[in-house]
């Protein structure tokens, strides 16, 4: 079992670079959190959990390229690591294995513990 620790904007920033990639950057990354899951998210907020992802282990950042207009700005580009790719199946496998367990047909109409 992992001892790595995520909260769960991290959770979601983690898998927006999987699923941005290969242009995972600060803005695309916050585009793909807004469209897939619905979070708005300001740039700082999604580099400090970028930050926390490098500090664990799970996220390598490189800068990528100039942008090719004159001026362009080259942008820090994000990719998982082997660890953070065994992070993401391992959270997968742990929700697949817990809804698993859920009669979701007997959620309808509950409220309440």
């Amino acid at each position: 079992m992992s001892e790595i620790r995520l909260r769960e904007f991290e959770e979601l920033v983690l898998l927006c670079v999987l699923a941005a990639r290969p242009e995972a950057y600060g803005a695309s990354i916050q585009r793909v959190l807004e469209e897939e899951a619905g979070r708005s998210a300001t740039l700082g907020a999604i580099h400090t959990a970028l930050d926390r992802l490098t500090h664990k282990g799970l996220v390598l950042s490189a800068m990528g390229d100039p942008k090719p207009v004159r001026g362009g700005r080259r942008k820090r580009q994000y990719e998982l690591t082997p660890l953070g790719l065994e992070e993401v199946a391992n959270i997968r496998r742990i929700r697949e294995r817990l809804w698993k367990k859920v009669n979701v047909r007997s959620l309808e109409g509950e409220a309440g513990p």
